[in-house]
């Protein structure tokens, strides 16, 4: 029997392709949306990690096919920030169920968030120690700037240059504070797009898992970070159609 519409649906699951998951990813919407919404970018992360379970989440609010992660449609600033932390601490307490169901550390874990799901994701990741090893935050509507940077965590902002929800000056203001806080971060910028999963940005993001080696990790094996944490490149160029082999989270 199909839920009632305003009845949180149950998350939806891909099983690894093995018997026993490697990682696990959380996929989260954005506003006004359902998990469909994320379905490229879940397809991108079968094919590089198929032995990773990945869990897609409805918003706890609004009809089926327009879930939201807070409880108003059309808060004030301020009433925003307060909402996104009430959102991550609940999304979090989901996270850390779906680590125990398949035994998998926050190390083995990625959240991946695209709009408002990336402010929770980015709330849920700076308030819950070790809560995930990696974060992808697409096109970033963020409530406020972090006030600390997660210390076992890499975050990637992915965005848009022409995003006009949410400018791209907002990705760069979090990355510059992520930054200034000894935060694992790096950002990622698109020419010609705007606020959309597009697929330069996918597939930067599955380069970024596979490649991007941890600030922390570098600096214990090699006494210094490198310096390019930040990247910005055309969306038309076809070099960013190639994809790594598949790899590991870390």
């Amino acid at each position: 029997m199909p839920n009632p519409p305003d009845q949180r649906p149950d998350p939806l699951t891909i099983p690894p392709s093995g018997d026993a998951p490697a990682q696990l990813f959380v996929v989260i919407h954005g506003e006004s949306a359902e998990p469909g919404q994320m379905l490229d970018l879940v397809a991108a992360i079968r094919q590089a990690f198929p032995q990773a379970v990945i869990v897609q989440p409805y918003g706890p609010f609004g009809p089926h096919d327009a879930r939201r992660w807070i409880a108003q449609a059309t808060p004030d600033a301020q009433a925003y920030v307060g909402l996104i932390a009430d959102a991550a601490a609940a999304l979090a307490g989901e996270i850390t169920a779906w680590q125990r169901q398949h035994g998998l550390s926050g190390e083995q874990t990625a959240l991946a968030g695209f709009s408002e799901g990336a402010a929770v994701a980015l709330e849920a990741v700076c308030s819950v120690p070790r809560l995930a090893g990696r974060a992808l935050l697409f096109s970033t509507r963020f409530a406020s700037l972090p006030d600390t940077a997660p210390q076992t965590a890499t975050l990637h902002l992915l965005h848009g240059a022409a995003d006009r929800v949410a400018p791209v000056d907002q990705a760069r203001q979090v990355h510059a504070r992520l930054a200034e806080l000894q935060g694992d971060v790096t950002l990622d910028i698109a020419s010609s797009v705007g606020h959309d999963l597009h697929p330069a940005l996918i597939r930067q993001a599955i380069t970024r898992l596979q490649t991007c080696v941890p600030l922390r990790s570098w600096e214990s094996a090699q006494g210094e970070a490198p310096s390019l944490r930040i990247d910005e490149y055309s969306a038309d160029d076809p070099q960013d159609g190639e994809v790594p082999d598949p790899g590991t989270l870390h």
